[in-house]
């Protein structure tokens, strides 16, 4: 009888406790608009059994049912925002006291800026287009014929941001302008030529591990640390990061151990003055934090983050870019003329940073093709104080997703929001003024990508390359494409393009 009693006395804490510390959050969560939620399950019953497309299909439903501000109850005690408002999204991307930042990401933020300066931008370009060449040759082998886009330009992606890590700044005479550059290497020097490897380890963890991270989210037992370590896909997690993690560990050891030996010989200056510049990784290799050296553990955690969002969020860009190119052909002939006239008919010659800012209708139908497909759908910012917009509150410690998605498509910002035009871009043309924060592909505000130059850059580049060697065309079967948000956007069977070699001669 007394072990009852205590049983229920304890109970009875817990309850007053929760309510005592939930009960201004709850009631200002249960004034939004939630999905389906059911007791104790939330609104992962309405989820269970779909695949990774049908409950994308699913939040697509709920955004229009509900509106721009909903919820989605992932379990009694969690709950996650979605919004397409502007003046929402404005508040919560503008504030620099709304965000959590997380430990280190001050530090972080300034050895990204200095790897990402505007000074290095040309040595990355010479290595994208070193990188383009070798696509286009592979993609001679194809023509006339219909392939996946998605495959190989994951391949290129990943050879460009491994180029990146361990780009020879040396190696660039900007007095004269002239390239030494003698192929791109991994992030530790170790030569990855993952288009000349196809069956590439790295990129199919990576692929996993989205999958992975998706379906969880969404699984009421599996996101029990607990209950999750018994499960097959436990076991797939654990395989895939063992890939990533040992891929990362040895080109950090390897690229550390050459630092070390070739200390004694490294300059700070070159010959004129001129502060060299480093690749990210060495920038991480030769950092502190409140004096002390970051570990390896430390720096393959920033690198991972960097190899993911350097590599997988481009190319789901550039394939539906190409995608759209060869679903509008008047508007790929038009992207052809401006890349003939600006990059003349030397197709070996090197296409420089100032040639790739010229394409300026290039850059408007990337643009275009972000704001209907955008690399990452959704992105999650977690408030450190409430939120309020209207007669909405959103309370402190929510996570709150920014439904890049749904805002892209949105009647009431974007006139004809289906119609694929690149010109609603151009600030000559279009008097259309939106607020900044209605096109966010890149984020905004203070933790904005800082990388996103470079990934601008990066698929000017190929797209470039591409059309000049070739016309995509797309079957009618393959125009209609079934999307699945994971952490980066893409369709479930591809990008399937008919490619056609150009009459160049």
């Amino acid at each position: 009888m007394a072990l009852l009693v205590f049983i229920l006395f304890v109970i009875t804490i817990l309850v007053i406790w929760y309510q005592r510390k939930f009960y201004r959050k709850n009631a200002l969560l249960a004034k939004i608009p939630a999905f389906k939620s059911y007791p104790v399950f939330g609104s992962r019953l309405a989820l269970i059994g779909k695949s990774g497309s049908e409950i994308f299909e699913t939040l697509q439903d709920a955004s229009e049912t509900l509106g721009p501000v909903w919820r989605l109850d992932l379990s009694p005690f969690s709950s996650s925002v979605f919004t397409s408002d502007v003046k929402m999204i404005e508040s919560v991307l503008s504030s620099q006291k709304l965000l959590d930042k997380g430990s280190g990401y001050k530090f972080v933020r300034g050895w990204l800026q200095e790897a990402f300066h505007f000074n290095i931008l040309q040595q990355f370009a010479e290595i994208m287009d070193h990188h383009g060449q070798i696509c286009v040759s592979n993609l001679k082998k194809f023509d006339d014929q219909e392939i996946d886009f998605f495959s190989i330009i994951s391949l290129n992606a990943f050879d460009v941001i491994c180029g990146e890590f361990s780009v020879n700044y040396q190696s660039v005479d900007m007095i004269r302008n002239k390239v030494l550059f003698s192929g791109a290497e991994s992030a530790m020097g170790c030569k990855i030529n993952a288009q000349k490897n196809s069956e590439s380890e790295y990129i199919k963890a990576v692929k996993e591990i989205s999958n992975i991270i998706f379906l969880r989210t969404f699984n009421q037992f599996k996101r029990s640390d607990f209950l999750y370590q018994f499960t097959e896909m436990y076991q797939r997690e654990q395989n895939a990061l063992k890939v990533l993690h040992d891929f990362t560990d040895s080109v950090i050891v390897s690229r550390r151990k050459e630092l070390e030996s070739a200390s004694h010989a490294v300059k700070n200056e070159n010959d004129f003055g001129i502060k060299k510049r480093k690749a990210f990784l060495d920038l991480l290799l030769q950092s502190t934090i409140d004096g002390n050296p970051l570990t390896n553990s430390d720096i393959r955690e920033e690198v991972d983050t960097f190899m993911f969002e350097g590599h997988d969020t481009t190319t789901s860009a550039i394939c539906f870019t190409l995608y759209n190119l060869a679903k509008y052909p008047e508007i790929q002939e038009k992207v052809f003329e401006e890349c003939k006239t600006t990059l003349g008919d030397d197709l070996q010659q090197l296409v420089t940073i100032h040639d790739l800012n010229n394409l300026h209708y290039l850059e408007l139908t990337i643009k275009e093709t972000l704001r209907l497909y955008p690399s990452v759908p959704f992105y999650g910012r977690n408030i450190k104080e409430d939120v309020t917009i209207g007669h909405l509150t959103i309370p402190k410690d929510t996570n709150v997703n920014v439904a890049a998605f749904f805002l892209g498509r949105n009647p009431d910002i974007f006139s004809d929001p289906l119609k694929f035009d690149p010109l609603r871009f151009d600030a000559e043309t279009n008097n259309e003024k939106n607020n900044p924060y209605a096109y966010v592909p890149f984020s905004a505000g203070p933790r904005n990508c800082i990388g996103q130059k470079f990934a601008m850059l990066e698929m000017k580049s190929i797209v470039a390359k591409i059309i000049r060697n070739f016309k995509l065309s797309v079957t009618k079967e393959n125009e209609k494409l079934e999307l699945i948000a994971e952490l980066v956007l893409r369709p479930v069977n591809g990008v399937k393009l008919r490619v056609q070699k150009r009459n160049n001669d």
